[in-house]
C-alpha cells in the first residue's frame, strides 16, 4: 500500500542583497527546488506558511524505473495540518482555517 506524501516543488530560499545604505540584507525568494539545488541554496521554508521544510533530493531510479523529483515536505505535522497547501489541511473535513506556522523560519 503506497503512503500518500506531501510534495512541494517550489519553496522560499533565503538570499542576500546589497542595501542602498551599504552592507547586505536577507530576503526570501520563491524558487523551484531543482533550481535551488543547482544554485547551492541552503535555507528553505514553505512559501505558504513560512514553516520549516525537509528537502528530498532526486535519487537514482528505483526498481520500477521511476525516481521522484527533488521536492520538500513540512518537517512538522502541525504545519501541514494548518498550511493551506499542506496535505493534512487539504484532507481535513473539520472546516479548520489556515494559518502561518507557529515556528516560522526567519
Amino acid at each position: 500500500m503506497a503512503v500518500e506524501r506531501e510534495r512541494f516543488y517550489e519553496c522560499e530560499v533565503k538570499r542576500r542583497r546589497v542595501r542602498a545604505t551599504g552592507g547586505y540584507e536577507p530576503f526570501w525568494k520563491v524558487k523551484a527546488i531543482a533550481e535551488a539545488l543547482i544554485d547551492n541554496d541552503t535555507e528553505f521554508r514553505c512559501m505558504t506558511c513560512s514553516g520549516p521544510v525537509k528537502l528530498y533530493k532526486r535519487r537514482t531510479t528505483d526498481v520500477a524505473g521511476e525516481a521522484p523529483a527533488a521536492h520538500i515536505e513540512h518537517k512538522l505535522k502541525v504545519d501541514s495540518e494548518y498550511c493551506a497547501a499542506g496535505l493534512h489541511f487539504l484532507k481535513a473535513t473539520d472546516g479548520r482555517a489556515s494559518r502561518l506556522s507557529e515556528h516560522p523560519v526567519r
